[in-house]
């Protein structure tokens, strides 16, 4: 066997194991008091075959508060990964499921959203798809070069983060960002007491503080545990993948596809991305979209339907 197939199959122990350990633990945010699971609810691993497994929350033991990351462990991200993030907008039907799980991962009130699925229309003759819109984490992020006290940084493995516990508030990040994903606390955040009382890490961006930025993070505490965002596992339409492009693998909890192989049949391409931020979100264009476009505002409020009414008169 070559050297390159050995150190493929070394990597790839090394991210089963890494989803092996939460089998033994899951950090939550660092809280003090009992996990309170319901006895049905169940989250999704890798087993030592690779494969995508559910086991019951209620099986999983919370790690001690000790194990929260922070500090620099926090800052310079886990070793030897590259995360990396691909949407097929084929496949969206706007479910606004992994809204939802964001929202709720992260205990966030319903009106503020980290992640958002915008109605998109390339041009007058084109057909309206529905497009996903995370923080792209890019590689050469305008929001970390503006920030005057280092609170949102770069770590090694690709993710962009938010320490709430140094961010004054300026909001410089907020205007240097192009794509518009972060969000700012001008109110005291909706959170419970427990949450609220939680020791706060980059890693899992909770608990929220007023007069700080928030943005998605892709939840790199469960990444540790070798886990996949909630946004990727709760889709119904498997549209998030997501992986390490350093073991060259993406999943979306279904199938397993080599990340370049993915990108190069698929023409998949990064948004805006003459600006030069190098995003690490890639996009599979919406050829052959298996829903039609309306299907996604039949159980929408109608503020949402109002939002989007004159993109889906203009294709009439």
């Amino acid at each position: 066997m070559d050297s390159d197939k050995m150190n493929n199959m070394d990597s790839r122990r090394t991210f089963i194991k890494l989803g092996l350990a939460a089998g033994c633990g899951a950090a939550v945010c660092g809280c003090k008091g009992k996990s309170n699971h319901s006895e049905k609810e169940t989250v999704q691993l890798l087993s030592p075959d690779g494969e995508m497994v559910e086991v019951l929350k209620s099986q999983i033991t919370p790690l001690p508060e000790e194990e929260l990351i922070t500090g620099k462990e926090a800052r310079e991200g886990i070793e030897g990964r590259k995360f990396v993030m691909v949407i097929d907008l084929g496949k969206c039907n706007n479910a606004r499921k992994c809204v939802t799980a964001c929202q709720k991962m992260h205990h966030q009130p319903e009106e503020k959203e980290w992640l958002q699925v915008k109605l998109m229309k390339d041009h007058d003759k084109a057909g309206p798809y529905w497009f996903p819109k995370t923080c792209f984490h890019c590689d050469n992020p305008p929001c970390v070069k503006v920030c005057p006290v280092s609170a949102t940084f770069k770590r090694d493995d690709g993710l962009v983060l938010i320490d709430n516990e140094r961010c004054i508030g300026c909001k410089f990040c907020m205007a240097a960002c192009p794509y518009s994903t972060r969000v700012f606390n001008w109110d005291e955040p909706q959170q419970s007491e427990e949450i609220s009382m939680c020791n706060p890490s980059p890693e899992t961006s909770v608990p929220s503080k007023i007069g700080t930025v928030d943005k998605c993070d892709f939840c790199p505490d469960m990444a540790r545990l070798g886990k996949l965002p909630d946004c990727v596992t709760a889709c119904p339409n498997g549209v998030f993948y997501f992986g390490d492009e350093n073991e060259d693998t993406v999943t979306n909890g279904s199938e397993t596809v080599r990340f370049r192989n993915l990108i190069a049949e698929r023409a998949g391409y990064r948004y805006m991305e003459d600006l030069g931020t190098k995003p690490r979100v890639y996009y599979l264009p919406p050829r052959d979209r298996i829903f039609p476009v309306e299907r996604g505002l039949e159980n929408a409020p109608d503020p949402l339907k109002e939002m989007f009414k004159d993109i889906l008169d203009s294709n009439v």
